[in-house]
């Protein structure tokens, strides 16, 4: 903390803010025939000169490295676009291959050449033009915490110190502003802010977001121009949104095919073969690219993206174009939005409306304005993602929109509400699954398979227990699960992730970090527990109140109820005070906020085996990658393999018949 020579304190502390946004976007031209000034001064290595410059007071090189580390981290994302886009165009797919005379992939080993050639021969593009512009690969690899850093925006933390310090104010205010715009929940630039705000000289334009990406200033400055009803300009910058829009989007989509990090795997001794590892980075990316639309949607400062966005554009644009008399446009515009949403009634009236005016023999030859597919499918998946509107009148009765006729989880019953269960952010659900699939999952921990890879072991904190956990996943990829059943657990987990988003309110989506079968079984000496304050549904034990860390959100879904014990309990802040017991039941659901405000815990099993399913639940989606998509890709492999022995099989019998 500084203070001013009015006496007024000033915050310059820079803690770690968790807080993520979007990408770093910063247009940076390149001269012509040079090559990246990047190529010798990664930015990781300007960031932690420029960290060096701060502790040492020496404002102007903090500066000069930290603005010098932004420029090459956008110049860097510039020309991997580029590269990756031009080799693209080069060694494209689906083309007659020379020497083959059909379109590849085909099938055969002729076929398989010409398609890996290909790709060998992309990736070479690629390498090649990237060596030559930045040097080495291994150059710009950085750590996941220098990313972090970055995400968070701390270099403009720093930036805003220095520049206050030289009596730049107003770079010092855009950087401050830059800043707190992803991170408003920091309460000391809050305060820097406000105290920027009364000082002479700085002005309300000041006051900058320096990350804001092209596409979405120009979608907001439309935006206060067509509220203002300013239709004019509002055309100008909704059209320059659009085009910025699309360039963003494809650039978004080709850095999705960077690299895929197969460490995230080694927990589970992750071993896969050529074509599941393919399919394994190949659904990663796919992942990626569909989630571009919510990204470009998204900016900072606000909790989740604009819905309906690429296609809102085209609404401002086709009311803005009607209000200034140019019907043809109007048209045009109504047509493309109904591209997105062809059974909009409203819209629908507004273009035969149009039509009439400009002249039915004019408007019909007016076609709407080419969107690729791919713009379209992730834009309507986007708008799916973010206006579901389920919702439990039970709860909140005002809630309700009064257009729907129906919620997609009518059949489950809320048993326990948060104040029930002495508590917040708690819930217990009934009929989330039937008997005959409580029955299935139950099954698999008696498998003979899996038996002899999960077996039951003796439990750590509990003598009069044997603790089995089996974790779904790896069974899965080992070849231990039916298909049938693999897939039964994919639905009811994706279920149980949409009711929690659901039930309590949530605008971020969840996304599946872990799951596990686990069962208890009681063994017949019975004793006390005399080593642990709780026992987690994983057998964890956590020794103090301090050592529970916030995981985002947990669902136990349990499988039986003919046993004794086990009972799930909710405990005060002390680990000891029981507020809540839940007896287990099948279908049954208890869904909490996983941190320190729901310290939780299991009563021992004194008879018969107690069966359920845990689910850990992110709120970072960089856990999909690592566990839902990795998840659908084992299910697509293990289906494809399955698929394969029983075509295989079905020829050897004909063979045998044939005989």
């Amino acid at each position: 903390m500084f203070t001013t020579q009015d006496g007024r304190s000033w915050h310059s502390r820079l803690p770690d803010v968790s807080v993520s946004f979007p990408e770093i976007f910063l247009p940076l031209p390149l001269p012509p025939n040079s090559s990246c000034e990047c190529k010798e001064q990664p930015y990781d290595l300007l960031f932690d000169n420029a960290v060096e410059a701060y502790y040492k007071q020496d404002w102007l090189a903090v500066i000069l490295n930290m603005e010098r580390a932004l420029r090459n981290k956008a110049a860097l994302r510039k020309i991997q676009t580029h590269c990756r886009l031009s080799c693209a165009n080069h060694t494209a797919f689906g083309d007659p291959f020379p020497g083959v005379g059909v379109p590849i992939p085909g099938t055969g080993a002729v076929e398989d050449l010409a398609f890996f050639q290909r790709i060998l021969k992309r990736a070479d593009c690629v390498n090649a033009c990237e060596s030559e512009k930045l040097g080495p690969p291994t150059l710009h690899k950085v750590s996941e915490a220098i990313e972090l850093e970055f995400k968070k925006r701390t270099p403009y933390n720093y930036l805003q110190v220095a520049y206050f310090k030289i009596n730049k104010l107003d770079k010092a205010v855009a950087a401050a502003n830059t800043f707190f715009m992803a991170n408003p929940d920091h309460t000391e630039m809050k305060q820097n802010l406000e105290y920027y705000g009364m000082m002479a000289g700085v002005q309300e334009t000041d006051f900058k977001d320096l990350e804001e990406r092209p596409h979405m200033a120009e979608f907001l400055e439309g935006k206060i121009h067509y509220s203002a009803e300013h239709f004019a300009p509002a055309i100008e910058h909704f059209e320059a949104a659009v085009e910025e829009y699309f360039t963003a989007y494809e650039e978004c989509r080709v850095l999705c095919e960077g690299s895929f990090d197969y460490d995230g795997y080694n927990y589970m001794e992750y071993n896969a073969d050529l074509f599941q590892s393919m399919t394994d980075h190949y659904l990663h990316a796919l992942n990626c690219k569909q989630n571009c639309a919510v990204d470009l949607a998204s900016t900072a400062g606000r909790e989740k993206p604009f819905e309906d966005f690429l296609p809102s554009h085209f609404n401002y644009l086709q009311f803005s174009y009607y209000n200034s008399e140019k019907y043809k446009q109007a048209i045009e515009c109504a047509k493309t939005y109904l591209l997105f949403h062809p059974e909009d009634a409203v819209m629908a009236q507004n273009l035969a409306y149009y039509s009439a005016v400009l002249g039915e023999d004019k408007s019909i030859n007016i076609t709407a304005r080419e969107v690729p597919s791919a713009h379209a499918t992730d834009a309507q998946t986007s708008h799916m993602t973010w206006s579901s509107n389920w919702c439990f009148s039970d709860i909140n009765p005002a809630s309700t929109p009064e257009t729907a006729n129906k919620r997609p989880f009518d059949d489950i019953a809320i048993t326990l509400t948060s104040s029930a269960l002495n508590g917040s952010q708690r819930v217990v659900l009934d009929g989330v699954t039937t008997s005959d699939e409580c029955q299935e999952l139950h099954r698999l921990s008696s498998a003979e398979a899996i038996q002899g890879g999960f077996k039951a072991t003796l439990s750590p904190h509990s003598v009069s227990e044997m603790f089995q956990d089996i974790t779904l996943l790896k069974a899965l990829q080992e070849g231990l699960v039916p298909l049938m059943s693999a897939q039964l657990f994919s639905d009811l987990s994706e279920k149980i992730r949409k009711v929690l988003e659901s039930y309590f309110g949530l605008e971020s989506p969840l996304y599946i970090s872990s799951s596990n079968l686990v069962c208890r079984s009681a063994i017949e000496k019975q004793e006390e527990r005399t080593d642990c304050l709780l026992i987690s549904e994983l057998n964890s034990c956590i020794k103090e109140v301090s050592a529970y860390s916030d995981q985002g959100y947990s669902a136990i879904l349990y499988l039986n109820d003919e046993f004794e014990g086990g009972d799930f309990i909710f405990t005060e802040s002390d680990a000891k005070s029981v507020s809540a017991v839940v007896k287990p039941q099948c279908g049954r659901v208890v869904g909490f906020r996983a941190g320190p405000e729901n310290l939780h815990g299991v009563t021992a099993v004194t008879k018969g085996q107690r069966c359920a399913v845990v689910l850990r639940f992110t709120l970072d989606p960089h856990h999909n990658e690592k566990a839902s998509m990795t998840f659908s890709a084992v299910l697509i492999t293990v289906d494809l393999n399955w698929k394969t022995k029983t075509l295989l099989g079905c020829v050897a019998v004909l063979l045998l018949l044939k005989g």
